[in-house]
């Protein structure tokens, strides 16, 4: 692996030895997480860059509609210090089952399999990181990825036709790319953003970084697009962005626009999802997911014609 090659170099180069074998530790939990995910069809991360843009929303609705489509489905929720996939679904306070061979996830609505650090915590308790951390902020940076990744080595997902994980925002455009790097045979990501020139900036930068790194990029999903009137279904332009064009110059297509429905906002805050029904908004997901369906199989075809 790259990141190996990397980390040995790095070792090299320090005065002290590396007495915690951390290279070691680091190949044998991307071989569990190998062996986890053995039985996981197909492997997809939703990452935008940029907080506040719905991507967790837009990943538990594309969960709901491929499941809806007959699909087995996983959600991996690895946003440590605000898992929130657990409460949008109504799973808060469920627990992992622990098991000598691993944990096996909880299952939520429509027979989804969902893994969050949220089930490791009482309701509202932060994940508190015990140590020096004032010495190196690159301590803690360090910590949170080794446990994001012993967090993925240690679920049991069985056989699922697909696996949606839901990236951390990031602070910066590297760190959700890095973090999707931990997931083996990667089919792609799936980028959410708002039409806000603010949001798509910022979400760029996190593009270019993810296709140096060599991940694939499915599309993108323009969230917020409109607002929809609960009472009369009028549909009005929320920014003044312009996601289509932004797609075009990155060579992404743009796989859906989804309006801010308070209907549907409202039922995900509550902990009672919609899942299904005569939802304009729904219809929208359930077309977003076939276009990604489609096009998984149109790379597979061409992956076999190779």
């Amino acid at each position: 692996m790259e990141t190996q090659r990397d980390l040995k170099e790095i070792l090299g180069r320090l005065k002290y030895s590396d007495d915690a074998k951390v290279v070691h530790q680091i190949t044998e939990l991307t071989k569990a997480v190998r062996t986890r995910m053995a039985g996981v069809r197909r492997k997809l991360v939703v990452m935008s860059g940029k907080g506040g843009v719905g991507k967790s929303m837009t990943t538990v609705n594309l969960a709901l509609a491929f499941a809806r489509q007959g699909d087995k489905v996983g959600i991996l929720d690895v946003d440590l210090n605000g898992p929130c996939v657990p409460k949008m679904l109504g799973m808060r306070g469920q627990r992992f089952t622990i098991t000598p061979e691993g944990a096996i996830p909880p299952i939520g609505p429509l027979g989804l399999k969902v893994g969050s650090m949220d089930f490791f915590l009482e309701e509202l308790s932060p994940v508190r990181w015990k140590g020096p951390m004032d010495l190196s902020p690159v301590w803690l940076g360090l910590m949170e990825m080794n446990v994001i990744r012993e967090f993925i080595a240690d679920i049991i997902w069985g056989d699922i036709d697909i696996l949606l994980t839901d990236l951390p925002p990031g602070a910066a455009a590297d760190k959700p790319p890095v973090i999707a790097g931990f997931i083996p045979d990667l089919d792609g990501a799936i980028v959410v953003t708002t039409p806000s020139e603010v949001a798509s900036d910022v979400v760029q930068k996190s593009i270019a970084y993810a296709r140096d790194l060599g991940i694939k990029m499915l599309g993108m999903v323009e969230n917020m697009s409109l607002y929809r009137c609960p009472q009369c279904g009028t549909e009005s332009e929320l920014f003044e962005g312009d996601t289509a064009a932004m797609c075009e110059t990155l060579d992404l297509p743009l796989l859906g626009r989804i309006p801010f429905d308070r209907t549907l906002a409202r039922s995900f805050d509550k902990g009672m999802p919609m899942v299904s029904g005569n939802s304009p908004t729904l219809t929208r997901y359930d077309e977003i997911a076939s276009r990604i369906t489609s096009l998984l199989n149109y790379k597979s075809i061409m992956a076999r014609q190779l």
